[in-house]
């Protein structure tokens, strides 16, 4: 009977004592900028996309996205671009992609496997 109290009260500072346990604090995601690529950098990634491009058309499951002004363009080969030259991670990539384009994650997935194998 005294060992059944003395592990019960064991265990009870066992279990308030993690219920005190200050919680870790959240992990920041690092703010990347865009960094403007140099010539022959931007001629080794172009060449890369053009790779990933044409491997697009082989695949019945890819929908294009409607990149029709300037702007999205610009902002999808940024996106690339970053992805390529490893300043944001694949994950990053996707989610930044379905952020603005939450039917095409497909593609977001296609363009970064198609970025790893090249």
């Amino acid at each position: 009977m005294k060992y059944t109290f003395i592990l019960a009260f064991f265990l009870t500072l066992n279990f308030t004592a993690c219920t005190t346990c200050p919680e870790p604090p959240p992990i920041l995601e690092k703010k990347i900028s865009y960094q403007v690529p140099s010539l022959e950098k931007e001629n080794t990634f172009n060449k890369t996309m053009g790779k990933v491009a044409l491997s697009i058309r082989d695949d019945q499951n890819y929908n294009k996205m409607s990149l029709n002004t300037l702007e999205k363009k610009e902002w999808f080969q940024k996106l690339m671009f970053q992805l390529w030259d490893r300043q944001i991670t694949r994950d990053q990539f996707i989610a930044r992609g379905v952020e603005k384009y939450p039917t095409h994650e497909y593609e977001f997935e296609f363009v970064a496997n198609g970025f790893q194998k090249n």
